[in-house]
């Protein structure tokens, strides 16, 4: 199994606070989480609608946005969880008989792969100017002065703000993840297969 520490020297990020990501190079990022649309189940009409917004979302980009798909077995512990606690209430033996079949339905056929969850991500990048012309660079620190880090940070949310506009005018839900989320992404990436089965690392409470 990899160590938190191994999996530390893997990823570029610093730190994480303040619903940022500070990658080594000092560059920055947000991520939103994106709901995903039946697009097939939707009204010629609507699809049109759809791909002429996001087709003018993408050209009113004036700096590279990145996507990220997260694809699972679904998570669906709290959901036994819930059934476990309605078993422990029922009194009636039929209907206690019922719920731990079905309990034992729902558990198959996630384990065999059939139910999977797919969760859609976009990346926001800021780069500030002394970080810009070496990007395509090794990554290394680069020293930043702390009043053109924090107009940084600010530019950086306003791009977050003008991506979220321009998707939710394509009809998708856009939620700007918490420092907490951020670091069980990340978790989750580098440990699939215990995310999967619904275990998350410890963080402290304070964080969010």
């Amino acid at each position: 199994m990899t160590s938190e520490r191994d999996v530390f020297q893997f990823l570029d990020i610093k730190d994480i606070k303040n619903n940022t990501l500070i990658l080594k190079d000092n560059s920055l990022r947000k991520v939103l989480r994106v709901s995903a649309v039946n697009f097939f189940l939707k009204s010629q009409e609507e699809q049109d609608a759809i791909l002429y917004n996001f087709h003018n979302f993408l050209n009113s980009l004036e700096f590279s946005v990145q996507i990220y798909i997260s694809s699972r077995k679904m998570n669906i512990v709290s959901y036994l969880q819930k059934l476990k606690e309605l078993e422990e209430k029922q009194t009636n033996e039929l209907l206690l008989l019922q719920l731990r079949e079905y309990e034992n339905f729902i558990n198959n056929l996630v384990m065999t792969g059939e139910i999977m969850e797919k969760t859609f991500f976009v990346i926001v990048p800021f780069y500030f100017t002394s970080i810009e012309a070496i990007k395509t660079a090794p990554v290394k620190e680069v020293k930043i002065d702390p009043l053109e880090f924090e107009r940084g940070k600010k530019q950086l949310q306003e791009r977050t703000e003008f991506v979220a506009f321009g998707l939710s005018k394509c009809g998708l839900k856009v939620r700007e993840l918490t420092t907490k989320e951020l670091i069980e992404l990340f978790w989750s990436i580098y440990h699939q297969n215990e995310a999967e089965i619904g275990f998350l690392p410890a963080i402290p409470p304070h964080i969010t």
